[in-house]
């Protein structure tokens, strides 16, 4: 009987084993065949938001053309929305002054002829003589055309922007009007009523 179970303890071992080394080998082979796949597209996608960025600094009317679709809607971080021709157009005016952007590309997600690239942005300009950066994210779709890649959407989010030299200057208080009065809520300007008090209490503390 012994013989017996030291051969089914060996054969149970050896087949631990052999299913260990075949996970060890999928596991393997399916991360070697994922992440060059998405390093692949990652870089192919790098390299349209590289000859983006420089067509923006250089003011490259023509290097834009070629990246953006005549269908292309975009949503800028402060909420404007453009079109190709906007965008084109913005190169030629003075009021904007990239002095650098630069574009990282975080994820591709290629869907048939349709790719949604995720990334962070980092835009320095002048604003009334001033350097200001910005930084955020950005969504940027494209569509194959033929064997060209076009933008067809494109929206940046804002994560933060400062002044070199400067604090960040906070938002002011709107002074608008509330839509409806919720109880327990107030305006910034009247005190809230303390718990415990009654209406008429309430009315012999206001100034007459």
């Amino acid at each position: 009987m012994k013989p017996m179970f030291a051969r089914l303890a060996l054969l149970l071992a050896a087949f631990c084993a052999c299913t260990s080394l075949l996970q060890a080998q999928s596991a393997t082979v399916t991360q070697a065949t994922a992440n060059p796949a998405q390093n692949a597209e990652i870089k192919e996608m790098q390299k349209l938001e590289d000859q983006w960025s420089d067509a923006v600094v250089k003011r490259d009317q023509y290097g834009l053309e070629l990246l953006l679709s005549p269908l292309y809607v975009g949503i800028s971080s402060n909420g404007e929305v453009t079109t190709r021709n906007q965008q084109i157009a913005t190169l030629f005016q003075r009021s904007t002054d990239p002095l650098s952007m630069e574009q990282r590309v975080v994820s591709v997600r290629m869907l048939g002829d349709v790719a949604v690239v995720n990334g962070t942005y980092i835009v320095r300009h002048r604003e009334n003589g001033n350097p200001v950066e910005e930084r955020g994210i950005f969504t940027h779709v494209f569509q194959r055309v033929r064997s060209n890649w076009l933008c067809i959407n494109a929206q940046r989010t804002l994560v933060a922007e400062e002044t070199p030299g400067k604090q960040r200057t906070e938002k002011k208080k709107s002074d608008a009007e509330l839509p409806f009065h919720i109880p327990f809520l107030h305006r910034g300007e009247e005190p809230a009523s303390q718990p415990g008090q009654t209406a008429v209490q309430q009315d012999q503390q206001q100034p007459r």
